[in-house]
């Protein structure tokens, strides 16, 4: 089951049939190719964010051929290729939307139509099609044989089977004799992947697929290092929410079960699982000298004082009148969102070498805060709209909206 971050990424889209803009753009071009439901969509979200918008670079007739998106940061656009696919007919109406494309905004002279770089989309779930999903892809793509590529492996949920399909993807362009410009292979989760209430596939990829796409532009294209690694900070801090809203959920589907909840221990897999996932995003290696910190994590939502506390506090609110099943939901669910936001913060900071994972008492304390008034506000005000008879899931919405709404807040 896929889930969206709060934020609900999606991308803001203009009329691509509109005339080419009059104003110029120096922008590199990277084609974005792939056989349906390979997850270009998904893929494009999750690197241009939800500030992308469909570029007014287009012509008539191309809506279903060729869509163009860009955004403000990036120093690329994307052309998404509608068409591409196995079929022989597809791919040539593919292959002219382009074409025409290209020949129209050179005409105008509004911006270089050039093709700079290629992204090879491939399924990750489907390696028995990689060698045939290549080969008509470097067919539909002869007419760029210098042009740099890299292949997304999209859908790598699986961790095992990354550096196999890698692998398999390397041997099937060898199988191209032509296709001797392969860049780089990145396996790639686009969007938040749940498998079950304890694990969850992460985002992944995004950041390395952005920094190589840089790296192989021409060098009058290439964004500073620094404006590259804003953006990526960015990106991971949304695509970290989607992990925060789907270990919510799980949290509420916890809480919800008919057993008493004395404490917050039963909650140990859910956060665990919310912290690896958040870890894979911010790049931080699950090692010992890791573990401890991720360890006071875990114990601060599970068994510490301050969630003991927190769980006191919201049963003895007064006016409450819920059955514990919803009640214990509410409660569960507020607390793997609160520290989901705390492990976003935490590990942003040692993404950005302002604390390091042996800073075990600074992180233990910042999740202790938390738990504190604020958490209580928060959690109070989801518990006011919660009934009985209500979904964990639409529970985990309220908990989340009273998130979002306590943090926007503070603006």
């Amino acid at each position: 089951m896929e889930t969206t971050s709060a934020s609900q990424i999606q991308s803001v889209e203009t009329d691509v049939t509109s005339s080419p803009n009059t104003a110029p753009a120096s922008k590199a071009n990277v084609l974005v190719i792939g056989n349906s439901g390979v997850g270009k969509s998904t893929l494009i979200n999750a690197v241009l964010g939800e500030e992308a918008a469909l570029a007014g670079f287009g012509m008539q007739g191309t809506t279903k051929e060729l869509r163009v998106y860009e955004n403000a940061t990036l120093p690329f656009r994307l052309i998404d290729t509608a068409g591409f696919e196995p079929s022989f007919f597809k791919r040539r109406a593919a292959i002219r939307a382009v074409k025409n494309w290209s020949k129209n905004n050179a005409k105008a002279g509004t911006i270089d139509t050039r093709i700079n770089a290629i992204w090879f989309c491939i399924d990750g779930t489907s390696s028995k099609l990689f060698p045939r999903t290549i080969r008509s892809l470097s067919q539909a793509t002869s007419m760029w044989p210098s042009v740099p590529v890299i292949a997304v492996i999209t859908k790598s949920y699986s961790v095992p089977d990354r550096q196999r399909n890698v692998e398999l993807v390397t041997n099937a362009f060898s199988s191209q004799p032509h296709r001797t410009n392969l860049c780089k292979i990145i396996p790639v989760v686009a969007q938040t992947y749940t498998l079950n209430e304890d694990a969850y596939a992460a985002p992944e990829g995004i950041a390395e697929l952005i920094d190589a796409t840089n790296d192989i532009l021409p060098d009058g294209y290439k964004a500073a290092e620094k404006d590259i690694a804003r953006f990526k900070l960015n990106r991971r801090r949304v695509l970290s929410q989607s992990v925060v809203v789907a270990a919510t959920t799980s949290g509420a589907l916890v809480g919800a079960v008919p057993i008493p909840f004395p404490d917050a221990a039963i909650l140990g897999p859910v956060e665990i699982a919310q912290i690896n996932a958040l870890a894979r995003i911010y790049g931080i290696a699950k090692n010992e000298a890791s573990r401890k910190f991720f360890d006071s994590i875990v114990q601060v939502g599970t068994v510490s004082l301050a969630a003991q506390g927190a769980i006191s506090a919201l049963k003895a609110i007064p006016g409450v009148n819920l059955g514990a099943a919803a009640l214990n939901a509410v409660i569960a669910g507020s607390i793997v969102a609160a520290l989901g936001e705390g492990t976003i913060v935490a590990f942003e900071q040692v993404s950005l070498g302002n604390k390091t994972v042996a800073d075990t008492e600074w992180v233990r304390g910042l999740m202790q805060s938390r738990l504190s008034a604020e958490f209580i506000a928060t959690a109070k005000a989801a518990l006011a709209k919660s009934g009985d008879g209500m979904s964990a899931r639409k529970i985990a919405q309220l908990v989340l909206g009273a998130v979002i709404a306590e943090k926007g807040g503070k603006k």
